[in-house]
């Protein structure tokens, strides 16, 4: 992977403009991906910089299912490794950064539920 470039594959807010451009600067740009063997729930954000953003009390959390056939449709985009940064920062510690294999091939950090992995 390009030191410069770095993939994060999206689920939840960050596919929202308002978020990215709150949290980035700018519009991201990314494709459709899917990432198997994982299922979402939801977690009640209180941080309430991460709820000025997103103005949404509840964001969704990946955690890893046993059940082969479940999966987690999302974006995957490319971001600067500062803008990874960025993100460790917008994420609350529910949640903590994995790098993934995603049914396209590509691997991309994703973050997930801190409870299990």
């Amino acid at each position: 992977m390009n030191a410069k470039k770095q993939y994060l594959f999206s689920y939840g807010t960050l596919q929202l403009e308002n978020v990215q451009l709150k949290n980035y600067g700018r519009k991201l740009i990314g494709f459709k991906d899917v990432l198997n063997n994982y299922k979402l729930e939801h977690l009640k954000i209180t941080d309430k910089n991460v709820f000025a953003k997103s103005q949404q009390q509840f964001h969704p959390i990946a955690i890893c299912s046993k059940n082969k056939k479940e999966c987690i449709k999302g974006v995957i985009f490319e971001i600067t490794a500062q803008e990874l940064i960025q993100t460790d920062v917008y994420e609350v510690s529910d949640y903590k950064r994995v790098l993934e294999t995603f049914q396209s091939g590509k691997k991309a950090w994703v973050y997930i539920s801190n409870k299990n992995h």
